[in-house]
């Protein structure tokens, strides 16, 4: 259901003073202890940030893609950690769930999800099974009313406090590929679960990653997602379309505050008796920026229209994800650019930022798969075609 322009208007400006007021102000602190502060999870919680997918019907806001996008990219203004705390729950690792989710499972677990009172991951990666996700090789057997899974997960986000996961398994050991493999909604206290040591990481301080291991690990029948075997490399990709655009929304914030911290630094900064903002090839940097933010901005909220009227946005999303992931990269690189050396100095911040976005191209598919994605939808409708 679509909010009333008013009001969706004050949720948005409700968003961007928290982020502006209570986020920002924290975000070298946060870096520094590797830890966003438990009062701002739970003031997270109280805005219901964790529900803004989760239909109202399950205690969320029930936000369209197009609302989500819009409201990404104002939280994609602050650093990516605090995000993290609840954008699993947004995106994939409750819409799952929600798509594909049998009643009970919607009922059992939406409303703790909506609510912040669970936290979830989405365990696909793996050891040797990243890119190639259809290639995983952790398995479920079903023995009575139970599925023993083993396996081991990696880089799971959210993971060393993760409450809820929704996990990915090989079911079928027979069938290679894609077809074999199942979803599942994995408890914290399931037996023969465990968890790996959280990752030393390069930027994005403050969101947790680890592996999870499934050592013999009991989860109940009726934890198959929407019940029914194989289907969950299905799930997985309805569920990274929309996680796609929600990314690509928090790259088009991000990007947007390093050229607001650019164009100030541009505007104090004084070489040769005036400020470098005068300068026709740091003017060019700000113009090329501010250019590829508004293509960002434009091309995520049009497919996340699309994906609203009921279109399939599989190739949409993964051209918005590759394109503002990489052009977040080029913004905020100019941005250090322009910073010159004190863009390399950590007390400025765009230092950090610099390390922060360089993950945006990577993770959720990495710049190379919505190539691969791109390419093969365009030859497959090019064939149906003829």
């Amino acid at each position: 259901m679509t909010m009333d322009s008013d009001t969706f208007q004050n949720l948005l400006t409700s968003v961007r003073k928290y982020v502006n007021e209570r986020l920002i102000p924290l975000e070298k602190e946060v870096a520094e202890n590797d830890e966003v502060p438990e009062d701002i999870k739970h003031e997270m919680a109280e805005m219901g940030l964790f529900g803004l997918t989760v239909p109202e019907e399950y205690g969320g806001i029930g936000l369209t893609t197009e609302e989500e996008v819009c409201v990404s990219m104002e939280l994609g203004r602050a650093s990516p950690a605090f995000r993290s705390v609840f954008g699993t729950n947004v995106g994939i690792g409750s819409q799952a769930i929600v798509i594909d989710g049998t009643k009970e499972q919607k009922l059992r677990y939406l409303p703790k999800i909506a609510s912040g009172e669970y936290v979830t991951s989405f365990a696909l990666t793996e050891p040797e099974a990243g890119s190639d996700a259809a290639n995983l090789q952790s398995t479920a057997r079903l023995e009575g009313n139970e599925y023993v899974l083993n396996g081991r997960k990696r880089y799971i986000t959210n993971a060393p406090w993760a409450d809820v996961l929704t996990v990915m398994a090989r079911t079928n050991p027979d069938i290679s590929g894609h077809g074999g493999i199942s979803s599942f909604i994995v408890e914290r206290t399931s037996a023969g679960l465990s968890f790996g040591k959280p990752e030393k990481k390069m930027g994005q301080h403050g969101a947790h990653v680890c592996d999870v291991i499934f050592e013999n690990c009991r989860v109940p029948a009726k934890n198959l997602i929407g019940g029914i075997e194989g289907q969950g490399f299905k799930t997985a990709m309805k569920t990274l379309d929309r996680g796609r655009l929600h990314l690509a929304g928090v790259c088009v914030g991000f990007a947007d505050r390093a050229l607001e911290v650019a164009l100030g630094y541009a505007c104090e900064r004084k070489q040769f008796k005036k400020p470098i903002s005068e300068f026709q090839l740091v003017q060019g940097m700000l113009a090329e920026s501010k250019a590829e933010i508004y293509a960002g901005r434009c091309m995520t909220i049009d497919a996340a229209k699309k994906r609203d009227s009921g279109q399939v946005v599989a190739t949409e999303a993964a051209c918005a994800k590759m394109f503002t992931s990489e052009m977040c990269g080029r913004v905020v690189d100019r941005a250090v650019q322009i910073f010159g050396g004190s863009g390399y100095i950590a007390d400025y911040g765009v230092e950090r930022m610099y390390r922060d976005a360089r993950l945006f191209r990577i993770y959720e598919g990495t710049t190379q798969i919505q190539q691969i994605v791109i390419a093969r939808n365009m030859i497959r409708e090019l064939l149906d075609i003829q």
